[in-house]
């Protein structure tokens, strides 16, 4: 803790929570948008063991079916996530929104760490990610 030690427990906490919202809440609205980056990614590796498969250039139209709609899936989603983080996809412009949202929360964490200190902030991004991967594992499939 730095020169804000001096203040009351309860104002630490209050200050604790209240960074920990805007944490939480930031990441969020960036996660939305930067997943599918990184989806992206392992979805051409999944793609490209998919395609390798010899059922893949054999007589099997149905198997191939299924790789082609995977595929064009990808596109499309790359497609719609690029209007979301871009302003002008060519020159690589980001969008006002993206563009906010990257930058405060780069700001959330300068003030973490001002407020509460490097521990804190890492203890905080490790609940996040906790938190983020929990909700995937307990997620239920509607049927």
């Amino acid at each position: 803790m730095n020169k804000d030690s001096k203040r009351l427990p309860n104002e630490i906490n209050l200050i604790r929570r209240y960074l920990t919202w805007c944490y939480k809440t930031t990441k969020e609205d960036l996660d939305r948008i930067d997943r599918y980056y990184t989806q992206d990614r392992a979805d051409q590796f999944i793609l490209d063991q998919l395609m390798k498969d010899p059922k893949f250039f054999k007589e099997d139209d149905a198997y191939q079916s299924l790789v082609r709609d995977f595929e064009k899936y990808m596109v499309t989603k790359k497609e719609n996530v690029d209007k979301k983080k871009f302003k002008n996809i060519e020159k690589k412009v980001l969008d006002p929104n993206y563009k906010y949202l990257s930058n405060r929360f780069q700001a959330i964490e300068k003030a973490i760490q001002h407020f509460l200190g490097q521990k804190e902030l890492a203890k905080i991004t490790d609940l996040y990610e906790q938190e983020m991967t929990k909700r995937i594992l307990e997620a239920k499939e509607h049927v």
